[in-house]
């Protein structure tokens, strides 16, 4: 605990929320620092005027503006960031966000990816951006789960299987929204149920065919996870959402357990290789993924 004390504010401040149970006065001050300290703050000094990151909206991958927000959710900017609110302005007339009804443009022959939409909704939803054109974003995305419970960006091109990467953007998005409108008359927590139903039903990582991994991939968790799906980015969203304990989980659980360190930490593993800068070096013990397998396990610990 020590060790991740000492490393950014924007591990602290959630080291103090959700490892130490820290009063929210606490953790609350410790993260309004993230804007102007550490990490947060070089993220920051490199937006554009415009409002943009990397000159585009959503690539250049992974220093766009898309991937640079939901990397300062991640890490924690406050909510109603100016600079935050700024980006979200850029990406909600984004080329990308289409046949979504009034205030969208209309593109033939095509629907929006879900992926994305999930993303950007976690986005939006978190820095508080209010605009009318971002609930069409939820309504859209619960419109089209699917039938195994979880959704798949390729669904209107015939797909009939969830994807594990949409299902999970999906899932970040509708929390963050369901947090953002409480009011909302949206059925948000059973279709993230059903999400979750849909990982459970393979064991966070594996076919529900065989029992054989799906991707290696999905057994190593670099931070940021970018859109990528990997096992601790849906476990630490299961906590996220205080969802309750179910043992078909428990594969994920031994294997987190198995990848921790003697020291007690845990490695962090290489991304992508365009990033604005590297947190954490690879294979280096990493503060973030030591802060998110420990607040995994305590939820774990806890749940009934």
């Amino acid at each position: 605990m020590d060790w991740l004390l000492e490393g950014d504010v924007a591990i602290r401040w959630q080291v103090q929320r959700d490892l130490l149970g820290a009063d929210a006065k606490i953790w609350k001050a410790e993260r309004d620092k993230v804007a102007s300290e550490g990490w947060g703050a070089k993220y920051l000094a490199l937006q554009e005027k415009d409002g943009k990151w990397g000159g585009g909206n959503y690539s250049p991958k992974y220093i766009s503006t898309h991937y640079t927000l939901m990397t300062l959710r991640r890490i924690g900017l406050p909510p109603k960031h100016a600079q935050a609110l700024k980006g979200c302005e850029q990406l909600i007339t984004s080329h990308m966000l289409y046949n979504l009804g009034e205030g969208y443009p209309v593109v033939e022959g095509k629907e929006p990816d879900i992926c994305v939409l999930g993303m950007k909704l976690s986005m939006f939803a978190y820095f508080g951006y209010e605009d009318k054109r971002v609930h069409r974003i939820a309504r859209y995305l619960i419109a089209n789960t699917m039938e195994d419970k979880g959704w798949n960006c390729r669904h209107w091109r015939g797909a009939t299987h969830s994807s594990f990467h949409s299902t999970l953007s999906v899932m970040e998005g509708l929390l963050e929204y369901e947090r953002a409108y409480p009011e909302s008359e949206l059925p948000l927590r059973n279709a993230q149920a059903a999400g979750r139903e849909f990982l459970l039903e393979h064991r966070l990582y594996k076919s529900h065919r065989t029992g054989e991994i799906v991707k290696e991939a999905m057994t190593r968790f670099p931070f940021p996870p970018q859109w990528h799906y990997d096992f601790l980015k849906a476990l630490d969203c299961f906590q996220n959402a205080k969802a309750a304990k179910d043992d078909r989980a428990q594969d994920g659980i031994d294997l987190l357990l198995s990848k921790q360190k003697d020291e007690g930490h845990w490695p962090n593993y290489r991304g992508p290789s365009k990033h604005h800068f590297q947190m954490e070096t690879p294979s280096k013990p990493s503060r973030w993924n030591t802060l998110r397998a420990l607040r995994v396990l305590k939820w774990w610990g806890d749940g009934v």
